[in-house]
């Protein structure tokens, strides 16, 4: 063999070992990395209360469970929105149960506005289950100052809402009877 072949095999064998040698100190040097485990995903924050909880919307299209449903009462949510068609809507959660209004001012008394906060609590037909707020607003100059809430007209709302969803279960009992 002479000497530049031997040179050559020289340098191929030498390319070979520094690549190995180099694969195993990538290798080597991974295994002294200390993993993190994974974080747990946070809970659901309530745009509302701003604490920790609620509802996630792939807990409803589980088909697997039975019962499974919608997590308030149909008839109080659809009399909460009849009762509340007066107002425009701003923001309406159907599976966490609440409907925001926008102010709304009526032609009666301009100088004042009022807007709804409705929430549909339970899945059951009764009173505890739904709960109104109103805030009202008065007028001054340009502006408009918080004026508190109206808890008369919030619980004759509640009346309201609930004398419907009595008049709609009437109806729907009434229906499937015939």
């Amino acid at each position: 063999m002479t000497m530049f072949h031997r040179i050559c095999k020289f340098t191929h064998v030498s390319r070979i070992l520094s690549f190995s040698l180099g694969t195993a100190l990538l290798l080597s040097s991974c295994s002294g990395l200390k993993t993190a485990p994974a974080e747990k995903p946070e809970e659901p924050i309530s745009i509302f209360t701003g604490k920790p909880g609620g509802i996630k919307f792939s807990d409803f299209v589980k088909k697997d469970q039975p019962g499974v449903g919608s997590p308030v009462n149909a008839l109080l949510w659809r009399a909460a929105l009849d009762v509340a068609s007066f107002v425009p809507l701003d923001d309406v959660d159907t599976f966490g149960g609440s409907i925001v209004t926008e102010w709304h001012q009526s032609a009666d008394n301009p100088d004042q506005r009022l807007k709804l906060t409705i929430f549909v609590l339970g899945v059951e037909l009764r009173s505890d289950a739904i709960r109104v707020q109103t805030y009202t607003q008065k007028k001054l100059g340009n502006d408009w100052v918080d004026s508190g809430r109206d808890e008369a007209l919030a619980r004759r709302l509640e009346d309201l809402i609930l004398t419907r969803a009595r008049e709609l279960r009437a109806a729907s009992i009434s229906e499937t009877t015939q």
